[in-house]
């Protein structure tokens, strides 16, 4: 009798953790996907160490929702196209098993260019206006830069970063956004790979969108390793906590 109890009890343990890690999947899949910021290429939006939440419905759900992108179907089912200013989470085009996090700056058809380091958009200078000098952490060298509040066709308002106005990528060629895609730059506007680099990022198709970025609900500076277990308190960034994305 005590065997067949443990073995029962062995039992119902095993269909607890399949259950669970079945739910954890869904959850993932149709709902939230927890994404790692490892660079700087979003400062002053995302930092370095932030952890984020990344809604896996709001552009519909296509291969790249499930783990590991299975290739069961084509396309997106229940999508739509995100909003002008989005902060969101795809796969690279030319390798889908990176994931990338940018702003979302062009729609299909749009005009997008850079000229003195004002963005521009339909042939239409983006507003932007300074705030002051930023000091730039937790991406190498300190560094201070100057940031901007730029307000984006549509009404979307957040703040940007700039070294100077005469980085190599603060003239650029016009890009039209072809059908189905969209364009994407980071915040960190003179350190960031996004779709100005056409070799490297380029356009995104719809489909390789995964989600938008909702909120963070962590932050770590990097100033205490794993195991210095009495530096936790002071490496979270306890500000930052379940603040939302903008």
């Amino acid at each position: 009798m005590a065997k067949r109890k443990s073995s029962g009890g062995w039992g119902e343990s095993v269909k607890t953790i399949l259950y669970a890690g079945l739910i954890a999947i869904g959850i993932r899949t149709i709902a939230f996907e927890p994404f790692n910021i490892p660079s700087g290429s979003m400062i002053p939006t995302l930092l370095v160490g932030d952890y984020l939440f990344v809604s896996k419905y709001s552009y519909g759900y296509s291969r790249y929702s499930a783990p590991f992108g299975p290739n069961l179907f084509s396309g997106r089912v229940f999508g739509s196209l995100p909003k002008r200013g989005d902060v969101a989470v795809f796969k690279l085009p030319r390798d889908p098993s990176q994931d990338y996090i940018k702003r979302i700056i062009g729609l299909p058809g749009d005009r997008i260019s850079v000229r003195g380091g004002v963005l521009q958009v339909n042939g239409e200078a983006v507003r932007r206006e300074r705030l002051g000098p930023y000091v730039v952490e937790g991406d190498g060298p300190r560094m201070t830069v100057q940031l901007y509040r730029e307000s984006l066709p549509g009404g979307r308002i957040h703040q940007i970063i700039e070294y100077s106005d005469t980085q190599p990528n603060d003239n650029t060629q016009d890009y039209v956004v072809p059908a189905n895609h969209v364009f994407a730059m980071g915040d960190n506007r003179d350190n960031s790979q996004d779709s100005r680099f056409l070799d490297a990022v380029g356009f995104i198709p719809v489909d390789n969108l995964v989600g938008r970025a909702e909120f963070i609900f962590f932050s770590v500076d990097g100033s205490a390793a794993w195991w210095e277990v009495w530096g936790w308190p002071f490496a979270i960034r306890w500000t930052r906590l379940f603040s939302g994305v903008r």
